[in-house]
């Protein structure tokens, strides 16, 4: 993720069944199961974190002080879709792997919850500063077709594997912040070799597509890229380059980073949506309820990253997310999701420290009581 490398150097398908009778009247036995309601606007948790703080001893409260279960804490407050990161091997955290993510899609769906599955094809963060190939690719780093099987053969794999568990996910990320080209090794490479590039990004989604025809479920890939102004000449080359079977454009917005503020913002998010018909969710921001830390590790989120008329505040935060929501349902948008709501400040280390990097930006306070920004996903509630 671009922030951990800057600052730390671093759709559906309706089933209806009722009972066999021939008299149209309905008998006071009969039995109808309602369709399933459809989401006009997905509010999302990335929670790739909090089976890791959860061992580490995190307990998490409700607005009204209650301990509970996390992902039942975001499905009562109204959160519909939970985000979820994958790492290749990543030999250097028990977190982030299969095993991990089939966890956090279990809890998810337990409550109800959709679920992004964010493949970031590395063993590590993968950002716009970072595509690290994942080791085991590596000899084969300069021969796209063997790279584009291993590719395709893992992606499938994966969501086979899942689907055995009844775990399939509802979206698929093809990649994490993949501004840079995919699959490298060190250094990036720029210019983007496009004939390289489009052949590893579409053997990704047509394992998606192969599994999703497969297992008889509609997966819906997205295409997730690191600030607006970036998104705007990089799907302009994918597409000219042929990288067109996609159904979401996914953005990271955090204003820090970006040349848009939340006052213009919404001319290139508009821009995206009529220009590739394209669905569009923010798959990343946040905002700081504090500029306090609570642990040695330093906060990502400094005061750089507030807005005007925004304090470093709960109800900062939460007017923050909500103004944000109004600008990209007005753009045509159709989600927002907050990244790590739930990494809060534990005695379990990161890379760079002990504790958690983005506390003062999480949706609990330093009590783990959740902050009035977690009213953000009422929005699903009053649909």
């Amino acid at each position: 993720m671009k922030i951990l490398i800057k600052t730390l150097q671093i759709s559906l398908l309706c089933l209806f069944f009722s009972c066999g009778n021939s008299n149209p009247a309905k008998t006071e036995n009969e039995i109808t199961e309602a369709p399933e309601k459809e989401i006009s606007f997905y509010y999302g948790a990335d929670l790739s974190y909090v089976n890791e703080m959860i061992d580490c001893g995190a307990t998490y409260k409700n607005s009204e002080g209650a301990t509970k279960n996390p992902y039942k804490i975001f499905k009562e407050a109204g959160a519909n879709l939970v985000r979820v990161r994958l790492w290749h091997n990543p030999t250097w955290t028990n977190y982030s792997n299969f095993e991990d993510v089939k966890l956090t899609i279990s809890k998810a769906k337990a409550e109800g919850m959709k679920v992004l599955l964010d493949f970031h094809y590395s063993d590590t963060w993968a950002d716009p500063a970072k595509q690290e190939i994942p080791t085991a690719w590596l000899a084969n780093i300069n021969n796209t077709v063997a790279l584009s099987e291993l590719l395709y053969n893992y992606t499938y794999e994966t969501l086979n594997n899942l689907a055995t568990a009844n775990l399939l996910p509802d979206m698929v990320q093809v990649g994490n912040e993949i501004n840079p080209m995919i699959l490298q090794s060190g250094d990036l490479k720029w210019p983007i070799d496009w004939a390289r590039n489009s052949a590893l990004i579409n053997m990704g989604i047509k394992a998606v597509r192969d599994i999703s025809k497969s297992k008889n479920k509609n997966i819906e890939v997205m295409l997730h890229i690191a600030q607006p102004e970036n998104a705007l000449w990089w799907f302009k080359d994918a597409t000219e380059n042929g990288i067109t079977d996609f159904d979401w454009i996914g953005l990271s917005y955090y204003p820090i980073w970006s040349e848009y503020k939340l006052t213009d913002v919404e001319t290139p998010l508009k821009s995206l949506i009529n220009t590739y018909k394209k669905r569009l969710m923010i798959v990343e921001t946040a905002y700081p309820f504090t500029m306090e830390n609570a642990d040695g590790a330093n906060n990502i989120l400094n005061s750089d990253a507030l807005v005007t008329g925004y304090p470093a505040t709960e109800q900062g935060q939460l007017d923050y997310l909500n103004k944000l929501k109004e600008i990209v349902i007005r753009a045509g948008g159709e989600g927002i999701v907050y990244w790590e709501p739930a990494w809060v400040s534990t005695g379990c280390s990161t890379q760079w420290g002990i504790g958690s990097h983005w506390e003062n930006a999480t949706l609990f306070d330093f009590s783990k009581k959740a902050t009035l920004g977690m009213k953000f996903y009422n929005g699903s509630l009053q649909n």
